[in-house]
């Protein structure tokens, strides 16, 4: 190699080695701690918490706020979009401005070095520190936009006391976003990143609000602002004290938190920041008087039905004892016992499979199923009763006997459609307690429900799959007729009155209250209990949820009712006394139907009776000339059904006796078993005291003064009036029972005892 290509070697190696020196700078980094903070639709803060190392800092938004930018440029940085990432004219100016005050007056940092310098977290001054931020901060020019950097400064600049960055600042100084502040709040806050002491109320405040006006008077010299909003501005107050940070939705905002695992827990969400506070306050209110019944929790929920978002989110209620009230818990997403609040959806997709219709008599009977033996909460039986009236009234033996016509599988894979996320067994593992709070559900699930339930009915988008507008309308309306709480029960009296399609239930054991409420608007969702599960007698849907519901309900104004779906609706003859298609020359009336339900249930409580002259006795040819019978088409039930039945209606007329003349083998029964059904496996258990218990055995007639004899194994063991019920004793093995009646008829169950 010659002395030319040495030289150029050497030449090379002396420029190269700063280039490589430049390049293996560090990258300026922050460390990812922020503030997890959740804001309403708007932009509103409902909630925020410290970040982990003490701080307030929140994770940034997308843009910087125009005026705080302003001034910002203005106050520390006027040719930022120009330089690239040094200003040597600002740092000649800097020099000789020290020199002539004989001290560090101006540093000439541009806002690109003072990012290096918080990313290094403020390190001891000096000349070398200075060349090792302009050298980084030449390097981040080349890596980030302008508008990238000057976000990194307002999401790390220093605001006083423990609040970093513009967005933290902003709240906790003016209780506002960046974006909704005044030109005069702007350039306190551009001032204060390098005069953080100014913050406090009551240090400095002269030196503060000289800065302040300056900054503003040089905003009007660079065009940012006119004449009459300079003379506004100088007259605008500094700000006081420090804002607390609001909590209104800590919940959401922790559940939110611990769902996402982001390095950036910012929460945009659809919630309405007034009706959120006041959401708040009615279930803070009503939990106080609730807590003194020993009802600790409740948490509420409010859905827009026009898209599906969610407006409030009460998770819990804060009482005095704080400690053991389980405060901490969402409980809106916690899974509860559901009580009776499926019921409706079961209705709903039974009218849509043409199953029944809302005039539809359903058996309300002492009912047993493999062990199962549901009850209403009145203890009452009606023997039979309408589909809407069982819904309205919340019956639980009518319900179970739907469930059970219509399959628990089915309904299971459902209500999963539907969005029911909590049901982890099996169909077979639930069975028919799935309708009675035998599954668990949370608030929010449920909520989402109902709401969808509304949004069916509405013909809206996202509809209750294989659910249409006319079954889910003819749901709500018979919900309509749910009787409310004392101070709502006249609700139909005032024309101020609110349509409001509710359901209210309550888990076995009463710890779990539940209210769900619906109008074209919205749907609201209440939950109350302990979040330790412990229950209390006088803890139920309508007497601990259906307050809050009403009262969130009026907070949010009428919200409107459902137009009819008539196209999906139509016109259909049934039974008036059953509700099914005609049949048996039954008198008829028009119900609405779903459109497109295969409806093909006709009635068999219909048949022709003939009668004898004097329409009393009934007759057949074989004993009355047919000249002389009188005809009529006859309504009857079961005899179970119409025992329970007949003391419900008084203007139930059982079929009248057959003439003593007329009886034959053929002749019906009016004698039946209420308890046990067919082939039932009983177990009679052993008493407190030790002595084997009996099992009460319970027949019906439907003539009101028979007599019914009962025999046990062909025994003999006595007669019983009006109320037909014998307490037996049996040794375990098969085993048959049988009555008859004064007038020779009877009835035989067989059953068999299990050993123990």
């Amino acid at each position: 190699m010659g002395r030319r290509g040495r030289r150029a070697l050497i030449l090379l190696g002396l420029l190269g080695a700063p280039a490589a020196a430049f390049w293996s700078l560090p990258a300026v980094r922050f460390p990812e701690l922020w503030s997890p903070a959740l804001f309403a639709r708007g932009g509103e803060l409902l909630d925020a918490r410290v970040a982990a190392d003490g701080q307030w800092r929140f994770p940034p938004s997308s843009a910087v706020a125009p005026k705080f930018e302003a001034a910002l440029l203005v106050q520390e940085d006027k040719r930022f979009y120009a330089h690239r990432g040094v200003d040597a004219a600002a740092l000649i100016r800097a020099a000789k401005l020290n020199l002539a005050r004989r001290r560090v007056v101006s540093g000439g940092s541009t806002l690109t070095m003072q990012v290096v310098r918080l990313s290094r977290r403020d390190p001891t001054r000096s000349f070398a520190e200075k060349f090792y931020e302009m050298a980084l901060a030449l390097k981040l020019e080349r890596a980030l936009s302008k508008k990238k950097i000057l976000g990194l400064y307002c999401e790390r600049a220093p605001f006083g006391e423990n609040v970093v960055g513009l967005e933290a600042a902003s709240w906790r100084i003016f209780g506002r976003a960046p974006e909704r502040l005044s030109w005069a709040e702007a350039s306190a806050l551009a001032v204060l990143p390098n005069n953080p002491a100014f913050v406090h109320a009551g240090r400095n405040r002269d030196t503060f609000l000289k800065k302040r006006d300056r900054l503003l008077r040089a905003l009007r010299a660079a065009g940012k602002l006119d004449d009459l909003e300079l003379s506004l501005a100088l007259r605008e107050r500094l700000p006081g004290t420090p804002k607390p940070f609001p909590h209104l939705a800590p919940h959401l905002l922790a559940t939110l938190n611990a769902r996402r695992g982001s390095s950036r827990p910012r929460f945009d969400t659809t919630l309405d920041a007034r009706l959120q506070k006041d959401a708040q306050e009615i279930v803070a209110r009503r939990s106080e008087a609730l807590a003194n019944r020993g009802i600790k929790n409740a948490a509420a929920v409010i859905l827009d039905n026009r898209d599906g978002s969610l407006l409030a989110y009460v998770g819990n209620s804060k009482v005095h004892d704080y400690e053991s009230s389980g405060y901490a818990v969402d409980i809106a997403r916690q899974p509860r016992s559901t009580g009776s609040v499926l019921k409706p959806f079961l209705y709903a997709s039974m009218m849509q499979a043409g199953e029944i219709l809302p005039e539809t008599l359903i058996a309300d009977i002492p009912t047993q199923y493999d062990g199962f033996t549901p009850e209403n909460n009145d203890r009452r039986y009606r023997g039979a009763v309408r589909a809407k009236e069982a819904l309205a009234k919340s019956l639980n033996v009518p319900a179970v006997r739907l469930l059970r016509e219509h399959g628990a599988a089915r309904f299971h894979g459902e209500l999963t459609s539907w969005g029911f996320s909590t049901l982890k067994r099996s169909a077979d593992q639930y069975g028919l307690t799935l309708i009675l709070g035998g599954a668990e559900g949370t608030l929010m699930d449920i909520t989402r429900m109902y709401s969808g339930l509304a949004r069916t009915a509405a013909d809206l988008e996202e509809p209750l799959a294989g659910i249409g507008p006319g079954a889910a309308w003819l749901t709500l309306e018979t919900l309509l007729d749910v009787v409310r709480p004392e101070e709502e029960a006249q609700w139909r009296k005032f024309s101020s009155g609110q349509r409001i399609a509710w359901k209210t239930g309550t888990s076995v054991g009463y710890r779990d209250g539940w209210a769900l409420g619906v109008d074209a608007a919205h749907t609201v969702g209440v939950w109350t209990g302990n979040a330790s599960g412990e229950g209390r007698a006088d803890l139920t849907g309508t007497g601990a949820a259906a307050p809050i519901l009403f009262d969130l309900f009026r907070r949010l104004g009428p919200g409107g009712w459902f137009s009819r779906p008539d196209l999906d609706l139509t016109k259909i003859q049934v039974c008036r006394d059953d509700g099914r298609l005609p049949a048996g020359g039954c008198a008829v009336e028009p119900v609405w139907a779903p459109a497109d339900a295969p409806y093909q249930t006709a009635s068999s409580g219909h048949a022709p009776v003939h009668l004898d002259p004097a329409s009393r006795l009934r007759v057949h040819a074989g004993c009355e000339s047919v000249s002389r019978m009188r005809h009529a088409v006859w309504f009857s039930l079961p005899p179970v059904q119409e025992f329970y039945y007949r003391r419900q209606h008084p203007e139930y007329r059982p079929l009248p006796p057959w003439r003593s003349d007329c009886r034959g083998p053929d002749a019906d029964s009016p004698v039946a078993f209420v308890y046990p059904q067919a082939e039932a496996k009983l177990y009679i258990p052993v008493e407190m005291d030790g002595e084997k218990g009996r099992t009460v055995f319970e027949a019906a007639d439907t003539r009101p003064n028979a007599v019914l004899h009962w025999h046990l194994d062909g025994r003999y063991l006595g007669s019983t009036e009006t109320i037909h019920q014998r307490a037996l004793d049996m040794e375990p093995g098969s085993h048959s029972v049988t009555v008859v009646d004064d007038w020779g008829n009877q009835a035989t169950r067989r059953f068999k005892v299990l050993g123990l």
